[in-house]
């Protein structure tokens, strides 16, 4: 089942269960008014929902009309859980792997009151941050109790979504420096049109992972062809197991996955940051620089028989 977020002029949108061709909805706002909603009480509403994907009568999808899937989240929590992009953009800022970077997962709590849409443009504030995208698959969570582990965690992801980790890569060195973390270097984080079931991904969402290829474009060039389950060295619920160890998470949470990244260089890249430290490596320096106004990012979470399983996430660089 795919679900979306039709703008209506409101917060948060109106829920729509959308077709397998993406092309058509059925609005489903008298089963729940939005995603959010239907998170909060998701064992009653689900089964109504996926009965709305087989009724006739749907409506053409204007795909320009749809916001992120939750245009706000009460909490939107992100991961790094691909080793060979932490050892890239660690040494790409003169620091080195933390001890623990195959036992201890990494994340950091970004901010999930204001999420931009597929379409959105992404706001350049000033070119010398640095900005950069970050392509990621993520999942939404239903209510998930403190001290849930990692054998247990499956049944509290409820769907799959496609994200791009906005990131302002200047910024970051000066923020850890105070040993506070990261915020202002992580402004509004957008999100592909659909969020799924897991269902939706058959035998390719298994132990946690999504094995499927997450694919990126800067101005109409694939850059990056990543594999995004192999490499995932902390799952999902090895994720989940970790953010749980003190609390727990209300339904609606989304936890990232971190920048999908493969050590075959042939791939590509989900992130500038890996390419220039890659062009350190080889040549002493950076030759690509990073977004600026005008530049399109793409990104698409490509299914078996070449169709986009969450749509695409498709940002203009702005001024």
């Amino acid at each position: 089942m795919r679900v979306a977020t039709l703008r209506d002029g409101s917060r948060d949108g109106r829920l729509v269960v959308v077709n397998r061709e993406g092309n058509a909805f059925v609005p489903a706002s008298h089963i729940a008014p939005t995603l959010q909603a239907a998170l909060d009480r998701w064992s009653v509403v689900e089964p109504a929902l996926r009965k709305l994907a087989n009724v006739s009568g749907a409506e053409p999808l204007d795909l320009s009309q749809l916001m992120a899937p939750l245009p706000r989240a009460y909490e939107w929590v992100d991961g790094s859980a691909y080793i060979n992009h932490i050892v890239l953009v660690r040494k790409a800022r003169g620091a080195e792997p933390p001890e623990t970077l195959k036992t201890d997962p990494l994340v950091y709590q970004g901010g999930s009151g204001i999420f931009l849409g597929p379409y959105d443009d992404i706001a350049l504030i000033d070119p010398a941050w640095g900005l950069d995208f970050e392509s990621e698959v993520c999942v939404v969570l239903g209510d998930t109790p403190q001290g849930t582990k990692a054998a247990d965690a499956l049944q509290y992801i409820k769907l799959v979504m496609v994200a791009n980790d906005v990131t302002y890569r200047n910024l970051i060195p000066e923020e850890l420096a105070k040993g506070f973390g990261f915020f202002c270097s992580k402004p509004a984080t957008g999100f592909a049109p659909f969020a799924i079931t897991p269902d939706e991904l058959g035998s390719s969402f298994r132990d946690g992972r999504v094995y499927l290829k997450l694919r990126t474009w800067l101005n109409d060039e694939v850059i990056g062809d990543t594999d995004a389950g192999p490499e995932m060295h902390f799952s999902f619920c090895d994720l989940i197991e970790h953010i749980c160890k003190s609390r727990s998470f209300t339904a609606g949470t989304i936890l990232g996955s971190g920048t999908v990244s493969n050590e075959n260089i042939d791939r590509g890249i989900s992130c500038l940051a890996e390419r220039r430290m890659r062009e350190i490596i080889e040549t002493g320096s950076a030759k690509t620089p990073f977004l600026k106004a005008g530049d399109r990012v793409r990104i698409s979470l490509i299914a078996n028989d070449g169709t986009d399983v969450c749509g695409i996430l498709d940002q203009q660089v702005r001024a």
